[in-house]
């Protein structure tokens, strides 16, 4: 079990990047979950099998469509999860 969090950074808000982090993650039996910052980042924990976790991150540096990745941050994260949700705190 592998997980992470992350801080996405360009055009990623506005753009359908957490709805579709959100299918992605349930596509690759990924726990965890995503959401804005207001410095107009997006954050998320992700937590699964190590391979899955690291296509979902491999999925982060492109995003959807309209979004244009800058730069993803990566650390170690704690904490158990079920499930993928989309945070809006």
């Amino acid at each position: 079990m592998k997980t992470q969090h992350l801080r996405i950074h360009g055009r990623v808000q506005g753009v359908w990047f957490r709805e579709s982090m959100r299918i992605e993650a349930e596509r690759l039996a990924v726990s965890g979950w995503v959401r804005n910052t207001p410095d107009g980042a997006v954050e998320a924990v992700v937590q699964g099998q190590v391979s899955a976790v690291d296509a979902l991150i491999a999925w982060a540096h492109k995003g959807p469509p309209l979004a244009r990745v800058e730069r993803v941050e990566i650390a170690a994260a704690d904490g158990r999860f079920s499930g993928f949700m989309k945070r809006v705190d």
